[in-house]
């Protein structure tokens, strides 16, 4: 048993969402309608918060944060944030958080949940800075508690305008309950999609003259974030999904220990599908997991993409990881006697790019059914993304998968749709030009972002 299985059930929020109203209907009376001025109410809860005196996190204290954050979404403009959480806070959420992060091995077993009667894990998708979303998604699922565990598959960040509040109430979670609230990376937890999809200047605005203190603390703690997860023995989630047996070779001039040379040769042997001892040894502690050199697991994993024509091959579409098919599937899941492979990094946008895969419109996709099992891709950002060039929306649901007992490989889907209205913000980067699907990534850029 984990060593915080003591915890209390977390009581239901006597102010549910729905998926289509707010948290707080005082706020969203308030709130603006086609008008850019904010219109301010009381807060819900005092403000500023203050750091538990014991540096314990209680549910109150995160339920008090959700309200908050709720609130000034609505309420405040961006500027004002440190209003309601202070850097000194702040600092101490992340660095706690943090911590607890970077001694979690790259790929996280999820076992308890096997000796927990009536357990359920919960697997989420892409939020993306969709705040209001994943509110109503944590509701609706129910909050994390002793028999009820989460995983969430990356991309809390970019595009949407609530990336800052959405990674922290994660990582609030995450400290309260570290052995039932598991948080692995996606691809934008990396400098060059920050750096490119708005979340740097969307706290470089809120934090003004210290945004760049925390955003690097920001940065620093992406680097913590876990790689994958496998759920009791049967499920492994990632954020991209499947990745490459890396060849290493000494080379011949190795001579003494101060000579010697690792050296890696791509055209060596063809592309191979990797271990999980191959993923426990490679080094995530990077700021842009790279698509050369020795270190390519990472990328693979965060980056890499299903498709319905056999073979693995590189992901030219993208420029980083991988593209698989069924056969490697099966392969995969028959090697390591695994029933699922659940996946997200795909949203409306990008599935409408790619021939032979359902679109995106439910929040869910089972991309391939073969022997051994099955390989599922979740998305939680119903109406992404939440700024569009075009008059028409993809108008997708949000979805997020419940794995139950007793074995865990029984997938119950649960669709839903975006909570409107939104509150009305500009976007922190520049949606008309910039590519919503992450193809074409520029590596010249993510070379002078690292």
């Amino acid at each position: 048993m984990s060593s915080d299985s003591s915890q209390p059930v977390p009581p239901s929020d006597p102010n549910p969402i729905t998926a289509h109203n707010s948290l707080d209907e005082a706020a969203t009376t308030a709130c603006c309608s086609s008008s850019s001025t904010i219109t301010t109410s009381s807060p819900p809860v005092d403000i500023p918060l203050s750091w538990p005196p014991d540096a314990e996190l209680s549910f109150d204290w995160i339920r008090h944060f959700s309200s908050a954050l709720e609130w000034s979404s609505r309420n405040l403009p961006p500027s004002d944030f440190p209003s309601v959480l202070p850097v000194s806070v702040f600092d101490s959420l992340v660095l706690t958080a943090s911590k607890i992060l970077h001694k979690e091995s790259n790929c996280v077993t999820i076992d308890d949940c096997l000796s927990l009667p009536d357990s359920t894990v919960v697997v989420v998708g892409d939020v993306h800075g969709q705040l209001h979303d994943l509110l109503f998604l944590l509701q609706d699922a129910g909050f994390p508690s002793d028999n009820r565990f989460f995983v969430f598959n990356g991309d809390y960040v970019d595009r949407g305008a609530w990336g800052l509040e959405t990674f922290l109430l994660l990582l609030a979670w995450k400290v309260f309950l570290p052995h039932r609230v598991y948080l692995l990376r996606g691809n934008h937890e990396s400098k060059y999609c920050t750096s490119v999809y708005g979340f740097e200047k969307e706290v470089l605005a809120k934090y003004n003259d210290k945004g760049k203190h925390v955003y690097r603390k920001c940065l620093g703690c992406f680097e913590g974030l876990p790689l994958a997860s496998i759920i009791a023995g049967r499920v492994y989630t990632a954020h991209g999904g499947l990745f490459r047996s890396v060849s290493i070779t000494p080379s011949k001039r190795s001579k003494g220990k101060k000579n010697r040379r690792i050296i890696f040769n791509p055209e060596a042997t063809p592309l191979s599908l990797g271990s999980f001892e191959e993923l426990s040894k490679a080094r995530r502690s990077v700021l842009d997991p790279p698509w050369e050199g020795l270190n390519l697991i990472p990328g693979d994993v965060l980056w890499s993409d299903p498709t319905m024509k056999p073979g693995l091959s590189l992901n030219k579409e993208r420029g980083i990881g991988l593209l698989w098919g069924p056969d490697c599937t099966e392969e995969f899941l028959k090697k390591f006697q695994l029933k699922l492979i659940i996946r997200s990094h795909e949203g409306p946008d990008a599935r409408e790019k790619r021939p032979g895969l359902a679109g995106m419109d439910e929040g869910y996709t089972i991309d391939h059914v073969v022997e051994s099992g099955k390989l599922i891709t979740v998305f939680s950002a119903p109406d992404y993304p939440q700024f569009q060039a075009t008059e028409e929306r993809y108008k997708n649901k949000g979805a997020y998968i419940v794995l139950k007992p007793p074995d865990f490989d029984d997938t119950e889907f649960h669709s839903f749709e975006a909570i409107t209205p939104r509150p009305e913000v500009n976007a922190y980067y520049d949606y008309e030009d910039v590519i919503d699907s992450d193809e074409e990534v520029d590596l010249a850029s993510m070379a002078t972002a690292t």
